[in-house]
């Protein structure tokens, strides 16, 4: 495979990351706050979460995967992993690098979530809220592929996530808001009729 088909796979696997990993930061923020998505019952919506996030990695290690065989730039195995090792681009390669190494951290608690407990998953699956903010600045930074600020189509479907999950928060935090402004009478009965329906 040449250079320049590595590099557009490398651009379109980093893009579809993005997408994905949206969607699966709009879908944790569901999740927690008891959403639920028409035709799908809230088990709906953590399996499609936790399916979606499957997916983002597959694309994920195809864009580091291709980004280190691209012989353009070089980017190596351990550039890819350990923040701010690349001599190409330190900065920006770097984040990515924090922002895999965030990712490895979510996986494997997720998949030992029954053996360190709740309560210590849960503090780990905040850094989803640092993850994205984090592979959103590389993506800006890197989605021209030249070490320039991204512009046209990527720069605006990059605008179209952060406001999608600026606007998932903002949901969040007015339903929290809600939730601890409601009586015991109020709670109550909200929990039976959940439990009926």
């Amino acid at each position: 495979m040449n250079s320049t088909a590595l590099w557009y796979l490398s651009q379109g696997t980093g893009v579809v990351s993005l997408v994905l990993y949206t969607a699966v930061m709009l879908l944790g923020i569901a999740v927690v706050g008891r959403g639920r998505l028409p035709g799908l019952p809230r088990f709906g919506v953590v399996a499609l979460h936790r399916s979606i996030s499957l997916l983002s990695l597959v694309f994920l290690a195809l864009h580091i995967g291709t980004a280190i065989l691209d012989g353009y730039v070089d980017i190596s195995v351990l550039s890819a992993f350990v923040p701010f090792a690349s001599a190409y681009e330190p900065l920006l390669i770097g984040l990515g690098a924090v922002a895999v190494d965030l990712t490895i951290a979510l996986i494997v608690t997720s998949l030992l979530r029954d053996r360190i407990g709740p309560r210590l998953w849960r503090a780990v699956h905040w850094l989803a809220y640092a993850f994205w903010p984090i592979a959103i600045a590389h993506s800006i930074g890197l989605g021209s592929g030249r070490g320039e600020l991204m512009n046209g189509w990527q720069l605006w479907l990059t605008i179209a996530c952060v406001l999608a999950v600026l606007g998932a928060l903002a949901w969040r935090i007015s339903v929290e808001r809600a939730r601890s402004r409601r009586t015991p009478a109020q709670v109550l009965h909200t929990t039976r009729s959940q439990v009926r329906a």
